[in-house]
């Protein structure tokens, strides 16, 4: 059923993309290839360019010194001083093990490259600070705070000799740390998920990793497994649980015929955690299918013989529908109609789907989640909500009015008895369920905040604070919906003004680059592509039906709206008023209104 759901879907969706991207749009901001999305695969052994690859041409030299530090943490230093003079290499202080760390940065402009009196060249490499990736494949906030580097270049080759442009070039005065551009972490690594439990042990998170191609295939089961017991990443550790302390991989994992097996000391013997762990690694591991067999010192069992069948019978997202599109249109919520795709009715009650300035629906089991956002009299805003299996009766307000709300989001819930959401009001964040009760939910980062969205599994946040973007945990334990410490996350876009979640580990982001413009960037702010680079207005509305591992998408659906009108995301062209369905047309010569806030029910 769920197999021929995703087919159907993935059929459709691939006839809806097939006009391309509008011809106002820019791909891949950073680096030759597109953002690897959770799940997709290439594992192939690639090694970044050795010194003298690039010859006498210093630009070339330049990227791939910023390219060295890639691959297997264990041989990054040895990697970069092969870029650095013999008399310059002790500048590079070595770290081990666990505290080796690579500054991954991104370029603001090309490299400035001067030529001094003397033949040697300055460089000057303006750059903003993205992160700091580690050994286990965690791309953290950046620490250094440096806007440029500056370093020197001169010729390896000795004084009259021949061949100067064989022997290459050597850095002079280099840094004194790693660094990596995000071109070379988009060329030379896989994007590689591993998924933790949630608080409540119901619903798998992922948490990005970054792989290096460079590590063997045969190695992969096992680096993932040491990922799991070392834990999550920082900032999501409030909304996970990690593995019981200590637990270790015993040996490496191996692979006979076509079955890998894993051996593990897991303290306490606990077959259910153990069965538990399986489906963490199946999904961790979504290239891989056959047999999984895990094993304790004890001698405790699990045995997966089908991954492919066992990621289907445990979804990791309680996505099984196609995504229906609405939109606000002359103060109710409509639905959207387009060729090859189904629409529905309004899932609300007639009597309460009116003055709506915006919208949040979500299903939940047999139900459908509602949460209008409706003027009232003095022009002020409310919050209206309700749920219900068929026409949504939302008639329960909230007690507080306010002067703005934004677009309010549901949390997918593993427990459709308590549905929560989120909605930011008047600069601050607020937490509401289906009986119109809102409460505050405090942030640990000040400022005014402007737009929040929701992760499919709904244990994870993006906000907008500030005009700035930042990540947030999500805990729904004992009933009480709280936000984790919050991780600012670089981008190269600025005034940010709205986001939602384009993937597993992608948002769809709205703000400025010289202009109104939107992107999908990774939600460690490392991968990005412009979609659209010229909105030509603000936007102030951004809506998506995201990509993920349970139905075949071939890129996220995206709806936003600026300046009044909204618009569809990849085919660019404006949402009209003859796409909205159950209105009465306006009288001739009267010009019919614009439909705005428009979103994705699934």
């Amino acid at each position: 059923m769920r197999r021929a759901l995703a087919g159907a879907l993935g059929a459709v969706l691939l006839a809806l993309t097939g006009c391309g991207i509008p011809a106002n749009t820019e791909v891949q901001v950073d680096g030759s290839g597109p953002a690897v999305e959770a799940g997709a695969s290439s594992f192939r052994r690639d090694e970044p360019p050795s010194r003298t690859a690039s010859g006498d041409d210093r630009e070339l030299f330049v990227r791939n010194y910023l390219a060295a530090a890639a691959g297997e943490p264990e041989q990054a230093y040895t990697r970069v001083k092969k870029f650095i003079a013999p008399e310059n290499k002790s500048r590079l202080q070595e770290k081990q093990g666990s505290e080796i760390a690579v500054n991954v940065v991104r370029l603001t402009e090309k490299p400035v490259i001067t030529e001094n009196a003397n033949g040697v060249f300055s460089v000057r490499l303006p750059v903003q600070q993205v992160g700091l990736l580690r050994a286990n494949g965690v791309l953290g906030p950046p620490v250094a705070t440096d806007r440029e580097y500056r370093f020197s270049l001169r010729s390896a080759a000795s004084p009259g000799q021949e061949g100067t442009a064989e022997a290459g070039l050597f850095v002079t005065d280099p840094p004194n740390v790693l660094l990596l551009s995000v071109d070379a972490l988009r060329q030379y690594y896989q994007t590689s998920p591993v998924y933790f439990w949630s608080s409540d042990q119901r619903r798998l998170v992922p948490d990005q990793r970054y792989l290096p191609l460079a590590v063997p295939h045969q190695r992969r089961v096992s680096e993932v497994v040491k990922w799991l017991i070392a834990g999550p990443s920082e900032w999501l550790s409030t909304g996970v649980s990690r593995l019981p302390d200590r637990t270790a991989l015993i040996n490496n994992a191996t692979e006979t015929d076509g079955r890998w097996e894993v051996t593990l000391d897991l303290p306490g013997d606990d077959s259910r955690r153990l069965a538990q762990i399986g489906t963490q690694l199946a999904w961790s591991l979504p290239e891989l299918d056959g047999q999984l067999q895990l094993t304790t010192r004890n001698q405790s069992r699990v045995r997966i013989e089908d991954l492919e069948r066992h990621r289907l019978a445990h979804p990791v997202y309680p996505v099984n529908d196609n995504p229906q599109r609405y939109a606000v249109y002359e103060g109710a919520v409509h639905p959207l109609a387009f060729p090859g795709e189904a629409s529905a009715p309004a899932p609300l009650a007639a009597a309460d789907n009116r003055n709506v300035v915006s919208a949040g629906l979500s299903r939940a089991d047999e139900r459908v989640l509602s949460a209008l956002v409706v003027d009232v009299p003095g022009g002020r805003r409310r919050l209206v909500t309700g749920s219900g299996p068929d026409a949504v009766p939302a008639g329960n307000p909230s007690a507080q009015t306010f002067s703005t709300v934004g677009r309010p989001v549901w949390l997918r819930s593993p427990d459709p008895r308590q549905p929560y959401g989120l909605v930011v009001a008047d600069g601050n964040l607020w937490r509401f369920d289906d009986r119109g009760r809102m409460e505050q939910v405090p942030l640990t980062v000040p400022g005014r905040v402007t737009a929040v969205a929701a992760s499919l599994e709904g244990h994870r946040i993006a906000l907008v604070v500030g005009g700035a973007l930042y990540l947030a945990a999500v805990n729904l334990d004992g009933g009480v919906v709280t936000a984790g410490p919050a991780r600012r996350v670089a981008t190269s876009l600025t005034e940010l003004s709205a986001v939602d979640w384009a993937g597993e580990n992608a948002l769809v982001l709205a703000g400025t680059a010289g202009r109104s413009a939107v992107y999908q960037v990774s939600i460690d702010g490392a991968l990005e592509t412009a979609l659209v680079s010229d909105v030509g207005a603000r936007v102030t509305h951004l809506s998506t039906y995201p990509t993920n591992p349970v139905v075949a998408l071939p890129s996220a659906l995206i709806m936003y709206e600026a300046n009044g009108v909204a618009y569809r995301y990849p085919q660019g062209d404006t949402i009209r008023r003859d796409q909205v369905l159950e209105v009465t047309p306006p009288p001739d010569g009267v010009r019919p209104g614009s439909p705005t806030a428009p979103i994705f029910l699934f």
